[in-house]
């Protein structure tokens, strides 16, 4: 009698230990296609972007090979867009250089929080660092009460990076046949798609109000300085009440 109870015990244990792997197995699945399905939406989203990127570089002069290759080494929608605006508006290639990289350098920000999340292998890092972009590092973040910062990181980071450069080869061969900015209608495309980009960033007022602020000192100093240095000017200012505000 003894022995049958035991074994009804024993049976029911294992059945339980048994379902709640087979429940957390699940859930584990679960939350990957819920991650891979908001990384692709995330990728779709940018490719207008990476088109409208694409057109506008070689209008500006660029060819499809260097074109392609900002999208590949560079790889920041905002500083891409500041960099062949710049030189659009003949500006020179330091001007537009200085721009991207001032606009990019957020991404330093963004590696120190995501090296401490996701803790990768030394020989990783590099990798990390050039998809260490703003989606990438969102989802990460999102995602870490739960565990799957790394997974989102990655998956997100895959998604962008290649559907970004799909669409900047998809852009660029079709705008190598339009001419100049002016004549294809492009002359404001790179302005518009950066103010895009900005946009979803500026939620709180503090924000709004630093980006007015160096938005309107850079109009007011387009008369009086070469193409590219009133975006200079105007993004340091952004840049220095941002440190400002958070050494608060």
């Amino acid at each position: 009698m003894r022995r049958a109870v035991r074994s009804v015990l024993v049976v029911r244990f294992t059945r339980g230990v048994g379902a709640e792997v087979a429940d957390s197995a699940d859930a584990e699945a679960g939350a990957r296609r819920r991650i891979r399905a908001r990384a692709l939406v995330i990728g779709l989203s940018v490719t207008p972007f990476g088109v409208s990127f694409g057109a506008v570089s070689v209008a500006t002069g660029l060819s499809v090979l260097q074109t392609c290759l900002l999208s590949l080494v560079l790889f920041s929608g905002a500083s891409q867009f500041a960099l062949v605006s710049v030189l659009g508006a003949g500006g020179g290639v330091g001007s537009a250089l200085a721009t991207a990289l001032l606009l990019g350098s957020r991404n330093a920000l963004y590696g120190v929080g995501v090296r401490g999340l996701l803790r990768p292998a030394v020989w990783m890092r590099p990798v990390a660092a050039q998809v260490t972009i703003d989606e990438s590092t969102a989802m990460a973040f999102a995602e870490a009460p739960v565990g799957f910062s790394a997974y989102a990181f990655w998956t997100t980071a895959l998604s962008v990076y290649v559907l970004w450069n799909v669409a900047t080869l998809i852009g660029a061969v079709v705008g190598r046949g339009l001419g100049s900015l002016s004549a294809a209608g492009l002359d404001a495309a790179g302005p518009a798609a950066f103010v895009a980009l900005l946009g979803p960033r500026l939620r709180v007022a503090s924000a709004r109000v630093v980006a007015l602020g160096a938005a309107l000192l850079a109009v007011l100093c387009v008369p009086f300085l070469p193409v590219g240095s009133p975006v200079l000017l105007g993004g340091g200012v952004a840049a220095l009440c941002a440190v400002a505000v958070w050494r608060r």
